[in-house]
């Protein structure tokens, strides 16, 4: 299986107030098509080890690779450019605009990357909502829908680029358990039938379990999953 990105010896430091070493030494490899989790304790490194595989924070020692291009050390706008096509985004809180409409929230990532034309976006944002069974959601205010929908349409929006890697931070942390299984079930389709390579932050063990690998950090270190 070809690796899709891979972080070689990755030392992150805070420098206020004081000098922090927060990550040691990462290693470790995402396969095309991998489903991978990362956990451990609040202040364990976690979400500030996504913010640097995700591009958006270049302040670090060592070396990022994506499809075994080297990207430590380009132009910002580069990496924006990088971003916006290869890698898709859900957080814990979706992230969008209460006064647009489903359908624009979904289109704006791809709209902003301007590859094509707004009615070929709008036929894929489509396909987006139809495959996350939302479609009939398209034409209203985002502000009007539950909050299960929201992160539904959150997940639409970050794969309107169709990105080679969706990366999540605590994506069901602020959901119910009936909807954090329905999100949980959406990312392992796409896995399977889109081979989307997967990697995401959070809490729940129940959701880690399920992943194909949990990379557990403590301490700013790795203690597992790096095989």
């Amino acid at each position: 299986m070809k690796t899709v990105m891979s972080a070689r010896n990755i030392d992150k430091y805070f420098y206020k107030p004081v000098k922090f070493h927060v990550l040691k030494d990462i290693n470790f490899q995402l396969k095309t098509g991998e489903f991978m989790s990362i956990m451990g304790k609040s202040g364990s490194g976690k979400s500030t080890l996504l913010y640097i595989l995700s591009t958006m924070d270049t302040d670090y020692e060592g070396s990022l690779y994506l499809q075994e291009e080297l990207i430590s050390g380009k132009h910002k706008d580069y990496l924006a450019r990088l971003r916006n096509t290869h890698i898709g985004f859900v957080f814990q809180f979706h992230y969008l605009l209460g006064e647009f409409s489903v359908l624009d929230n979904v289109m704006l990532p791809a709209l902003k990357l301007g590859l094509k034309s707004p009615e070929e976006i709008r036929q894929d944002a489509l396909e987006k909502l139809k495959m996350l069974h939302i479609e009939k959601l398209a034409e209203k205010r985002a502000s009007r829908i539950s909050g299960g929908e929201k992160q539904r349409v959150a997940i639409a929006r970050s794969l309107i680029n169709n990105p080679l890697i969706l990366m999540g931070d605590e994506p069901t942390g602020n959901l119910d358990s009936y909807n954090s299984e329905n999100v949980f079930q959406i990312l392992k389709q796409l896995q399977q039938e889109a081979g989307l390579s997967l990697l995401v932050v959070t809490h729940d063990e129940d959701f880690a379990s399920r992943t194909d690998r949990i990379l557990e950090l403590e301490d700013g270190r790795i203690i597992r999953g790096n095989e």
